[in-house]
């Protein structure tokens, strides 16, 4: 749910009301506290906020901070501990241990197996389908994860401890922890008691490490599990840690990024898209060429699908630098400053045996891989169902009020139409000669009319009524997504911007904004863009924007932009703002 970064609707300090809500929930949720655990984490004097959020997949979602850490966060409408309040109440919820190395996996969005659990001497935690569960370590009683089990103990003793037994919502390390202090777990003493021997082991490589595994009475035994393959497979749900991005898995069973640190798999990712770039990008007619050039045409056009490049991430943190590694270390390229500050790669060594080994194979396979992923998103992807919904506002508090309205219910224009008309009725307001009219009382006067109006105006016509209520009441948009919650947001809803900019030497670059108002991954547009137009497109952050970003691709792309969103993913056009921006036949873009 957290793995990746999600987008804060809003952030309001919680009203006493709503506090004292809070309170009874937890006390309902968590029965075993004392009063006076309930007192510290629900404070009377302390400020709390409630933090509304829509995460990666577009979901509403929200969680309670505390002294700026995260305490609470709901989930499948219940409400679940945080890891940093776990590390204080380590007892609030059922646990279960795994080892180190599962929960790596598990803080990249995957959910745990029951082959991952280790099974202490005294047996499971007594649980049911549905229950919340935290989950902890070998070495460290601390919950590192939230979630719930998919099954009660009983069934998971029955299925031999095969199968997957918990969705994880939340883990140590993911971005809602990164929303808190960033603290780490503390120390404390485990459930399942780690022989010395285990110790030793536990710090070696993944080829070394011989973790203990589980004899059919679920005692732990100190023998080396056989195949590295299967551990892996049986630990984690490696279908679920695909789907969420979590790295890639070879044949030997190991994960290539279980290991490495986020700056080695971007200085990884930066190195192939470095090769790829030079094999089938760089032609030698383009040299010298700019370095900038080359990193912004060329390597980022070469990043997979689902991958950002990002230099500042890796170990170089500069691009001359990473440049100059290339050409000391690798002799794959020259660099010379030909113009004072500017760099520029004037030779390519194109016999270089790493240039030679990529092949062109290994380019038409990412490329394949890259659309397929491409056409999957807009094949996953449906509109959603956009309506405008109405707010009553204090103006209009006297007028709803005999319908059991009050300020800020929510009513779509028909309801409207129908309570007003129901008001005019009760009240025989309809003019006796000419029933197109209605007649003014002093509740619609003071509802509807404006200062200069109220002494001069005596009736109003039907539609005149029903507008002026409209347009007195607070609009909001509606977006239904199918299989999921409405998602209701204040005001109208924006249109995708379309529009065109010029860059350094006359150069044109397309932007596209808010795509993900209406449901859509703008990486998943970007790379689909790229590889229709073969040219190389970034996402960047909104100026002016906390919680957005924009796509940005070479050149006037209007019209492949405006074909994707109307054909495509069917957007409809009164949505989709700037595209008559797009270039004039024979002209050039």
């Amino acid at each position: 749910m957290f793995a990746k970064p999600f987008r804060v609707r809003s952030n309001i300090v919680l009203k006493g009301s709503d506090r004292k809500k809070l309170k009874a929930d937890v006390s309902e949720a968590f029965p075993m506290l004392t009063a006076e655990q309930l007192s510290s984490l629900v404070p009377q004097k302390e400020e709390i906020n409630v933090v509304k959020i829509y995460t990666h997949s577009g979901k509403a979602g929200a969680f309670y901070m505390l002294h700026k850490n995260p305490i609470f966060f709901e989930a499948e409408r219940k409400l679940y501990p945080t890891v940093y309040t776990l590390w204080s109440f380590p007892d609030l919820m059922p646990a279960f241990t795994t080892w180190p190395t599962v929960i790596q996996k598990l803080a990249g969005g995957a959910d745990l197996m029951l082959p991952g659990v280790v099974v202490p001497p005294c047996g499971l935690p007594e649980v049911k389908a549905g229950d919340g569960c935290s989950i902890n370590v070998v070495k460290n009683r601390a919950p590192h994860a939230v979630g719930t089990a998919t099954m009660s103990t009983a069934d998971m003793m029955q299925a031999g401890m095969k199968g997957k037994g918990f969705l994880v919502f939340h883990t140590y390390t993911d971005q809602l922890w990164a929303f808190g202090d960033k603290s780490s777990p503390p120390e404390l003493t485990p459930l399942v008691p780690v022989s010395p021997e285990e110790d030793d082991n536990s710090g070696e490589s993944d080829n070394e490490a011989e973790e203990p595994c589980l004899n059919s009475e679920g005692d732990l035994n100190l023998e080396p599990i056989t195949s590295n393959l299967q551990e892996v497979q049986l630990s984690v749900d490696s279908t679920e840690s695909k789907e969420t991005g979590d790295g890639d898995t070879l044949e030997d069973g190991h994960c290539c990024d279980e290991e490495q640190s986020p700056q080695e798999q971007m200085d990884e990712l930066l190195f192939q898209c470095f090769l790829h770039a030079l094999k089938s990008k760089v032609k030698k007619s383009e040299l010298p060429l700019l370095t900038s050039t080359f990193l912004r045409n060329h390597m980022v056009s070469c990043c997979p699908s689902g991958k950002q490049l990002d230099v500042k991430k890796s170990s170089y943190k500069k691009l001359s630098k990473f440049l100059q590694c290339m050409q000391k270390q690798h002799s794959l390229i020259q660099v010379k400053e030909l113009t004072k500050g500017v760099e520029s790669i004037v030779e390519v060594d194109w016999r270089h045996q790493e240039l030679q080994r990529l092949g062109v194979l290994e380019e038409s396979l990412m490329d394949a891989s890259a659309s397929e992923t491409s056409k999957d998103s807009i094949k996953s992807y449906q509109p959603p169902d956009i309506s405008t919904i109405y707010g009553v506002s204090s103006k209009l508090a006297l007028l709803f009020q005999n319908s059991q309205h009050k300020k800020g219910d929510l009513l779509t224009a028909t309801e409207v139409r129908t309570i007003v008309t129901d008001y005019v009725k009760t009240n025989e307001l309809v003019h006796t000669e000419n029933k197109n009219y209605i007649n003014v009382n002093p509740i619609l006067c003071d509802c509807l009319l404006d200062k200069p109006e109220q002494h001069e105006t005596e009736v109003l016509k039907w539609d005149d009524l029903f507008s002026r209520c409209l347009d007195r009441m607070q609009p909001y948009h509606q977006l239904m997504f199918p299989d999921q919650q409405p998602i209701i947001r204040k005001g109208h809803i924006a249109p995708i911007e379309i529009s065109v900019a010029s860059r350094g030497s006359n150069k044109k670059v397309t932007l596209i904004k808010n795509l993900e108002l209406y449901g859509l991954e703008p990486q998943a547009v970007a790379s689909c863009l790229q590889q229709r137009v073969q040219a190389s497109s970034t996402i960047s952050p909104l100026p002016g924007s906390k919680d957005k970003v924009q796509v940005q691709i070479q050149g006037n792309q209007v019209n492949h932009v405006g074909r994707l969103l109307l054909e495509e993913y069917n957007i409809p056009r009164k949505y989709i703002q700037g595209l008559d921006k797009a270039a004039k036949p024979g002209k050039k873009k």
